[in-house]
């Protein structure tokens, strides 16, 4: 049985513990083992998270020790998955350059906040994760972010849409979904989901499932151990 683990807090604003309720439910359906945590002493036991499958983020504007952004780096490069959304994973912890450089990027404004009606569509790549989703309109914070230019980006949102000092420059296709690789684990990051309500819209919801579902795969279909246990490289770097 796959194991995920689930750590809420941060601004109750982005209705963490709801979202990971969702989460949760969603690993659980597909016959995961789930643990959910609501304090970062989660990622105190480094040998703990490279025992697990997933590690899912759902903590917003806060700080982190170094020692426990090591200890999830650490499990991720090991085959760990890391998977999340909106401020939960990409806007968790400002002040900390390793976790936006192992999650692909960072928020730094959504112009015209929640509430603002924009498409997201769906970028045609050689990944199967997007396969039978089809562009579609969601009315909520429209996520501007600086991103490493190495992900793999599956889906994007046009700016401008609302008015702000952005507007004169050229019309930008920001990522909303993207992948990335971080040592030989997965990592997979959906801008959406200000609040439970966004991550319970079908779209969104399903594009999470296989997001969570893919980043969790890893160790299995990506990787192979030596003799002592140890992930050491990639089987098909195509998966």
């Amino acid at each position: 049985m796959k194991k995920a683990l689930i750590v809420w807090g941060g601004w109750l604003g982005h209705q963490p513990e709801e979202v990971s309720a969702i989460f949760r439910g969603i690993l659980e359906n597909e016959g995961y083992s789930v643990e959910v945590a609501n304090t970062l002493a989660a990622f105190d036991d480094a040998e703990k998270l490279k025992s697990l499958d997933l590690i899912v983020p759902v903590w917003t504007m806060d700080e982190i020790s170094q020692d426990r952004v090591n200890n999830v780096s650490e499990a991720v490069q090991s085959g760990v998955g890391l998977a999340g959304c909106h401020g939960g994973m990409c806007d968790a912890f400002r002040n900390n350059v390793d976790w936006q450089f192992m999650t692909g990027g960072n928020w730094v404004a959504h112009p015209g906040n929640d509430g603002t009606p924009h498409r997201i569509n769906i970028v045609n790549t050689s990944s199967p994760l997007m396969e039978g989703i089809q562009d579609f309109d969601v009315s909520t914070e429209q996520y501007y972010l600086h991103i490493d230019p190495a992900i793999e980006v599956l889906a994007t949102t046009r700016f401008p849409v609302a008015d702000g000092p952005h507007i004169l420059n050229k019309a930008v296709d920001m990522p909303v979904v993207w992948t990335k690789r971080w040592g030989i684990g997965r990592v997979f990051y959906c801008s959406l989901g200000h609040q439970a309500d966004v991550i319970d819209f079908p779209p969104v919801k399903e594009i999470m499932r296989r997001g969570l579902l893919w980043a969790a795969e890893g160790k299995s279909k990506s990787v192979f151990q030596n003799t002592d246990g140890v992930y050491t490289g990639m089987q098909d770097s195509q998966v």
